[in-house]
Parts: C-alpha cells; structure tokens; sequence
C-alpha cells in the first residue's frame, strides 16, 4: 500500500500546471473577422476544447487553468497575476490575428526582454506553431518577438508564448473556425505542442 501510495505521489508530483489565457472576452470582441466571426469566441472555443481534450484523450495529464471560462473581461494584469499566484509551468496565450493585407498563416510571440526562460520559451514557440502547421495545413510565420503585457508580465515565472492562431480577416481561415470539427483540431493540434515541448 505505501508504494503504491508513493508511486501515485510522485504522478501527481510530476503533472505540470498550464495557464491558457484566453484572449480578449466581454467588451472586448478583439479582431472581427469575416462572416461576423469574433476572436474572443474563436479563442474561448479552443480552450474550452483544450480542457475537454486534457481530460478525455491526454487522462488529465496536465492541470490546466484558463484565464476566462466564459464570456468575461480580464484584465491583462489579472492574467499575469493568476499566472504567478498559481505558479503555474507554462503560460500559453491563445489569440487570432486580423490584417488589411491577404495576409495569413500562425505564428507564435515572445517576449523579447525574457531572460529567465528565452529558450524554453522559443522552443515552445516553435513546438506548438510546428504541430498545428503541420498537421492542420495553415502557412507557418515562425517564431516572433514583441513587448505584449501579458509576455512580460509572466516572462519572469515560465516559458511564456503567445500564439496567433490564424488570420480571421483571410476568408479561409476565417471560415475554417465556424466549424466544430476545427475548432477541435486546433485544440488538439496546440495540446500536441505542448506534449512536445514537455516530451523533447
């Protein structure tokens, strides 16, 4: 009984805490896209997704927080402080991207500045944008650096990326997310990222 008790003590030791902030929500709609087609509802479907993959496929490998469970305004400070208050491993932002131009494809951001966790950072970066673009078809943009808020006010607690997944502006990929099944490829695809970045 005491190994067993011990064995399930180092499982749980082991799991990994994830925040996914989820972009946007309430009165800020974030990009709007074509068809009407909203990133804060784009972005809460794909975590929502993530959560419901975690549990079913990956049997609650990892513990997974989300920033907003619904249709609510955070603010971007809140997201960070959530982040350090829940010690969480990995800080992985969800969003969709919006252009004037025809411009189209994923690509993940990093907080330039990061020092403690760059290249963890970077290496999950390139494990989510590589998954999805591989497995889901869109143009890969690569890894990107910027000074968003929520990067750099989690950049110094865990690997921190933010991932634009598609432009919504671009017909295709604005019509690929009105479809449930996509919605759960996309979930499934980024969850595969990070069981990658996790597994090297």
């Amino acid at each position: 009984m005491l190994k067993i008790c011990l064995a399930f003590g180092q499982k749980l030791e082991a799991r990994k805490s994830i925040m996914i902030d989820v972009g946007h929500g309430g009165t800020d709609s974030g990009a709007v896209g074509i068809y009407g087609i909203l990133e804060k509802d784009v972005v809460l479907d794909i975590a929502l997704e993530i959560m419901r993959l975690n549990k079913t496929i990956f049997d609650e490998r990892y513990e997974l927080y989300l920033t907003r469970y619904r249709d609510t305004f955070v603010r971007l400070t809140d997201r960070g402080r959530l982040t350090k208050v829940l010690n969480a491993d990995l800080f992985v932002s969800l969003h969709c991207n919006a252009a004037s131009s025809n411009a189209k494809g994923m690509e993940v951001y990093v907080y330039y500045f990061q020092k403690p966790y760059l290249l963890e950072s970077i290496a999950l970066g390139l494990s989510i944008v590589n998954e999805s673009t591989k497995k889901l078809g869109f143009y890969n943009r690569g890894i990107k650096f910027a000074n968003f808020q929520v990067l750099r006010e989690t950049a110094a607690f865990c690997p921190a990326v933010l991932v634009e997944m598609g432009f919504l502006t671009q017909n295709d990929e604005s019509g690929y997310f009105l479809n449930a099944e996509n919605i759960k490829a996309m979930a499934l695809a980024v969850l595969f990222g990070i069981y990658n970045y996790f597994d090297k």
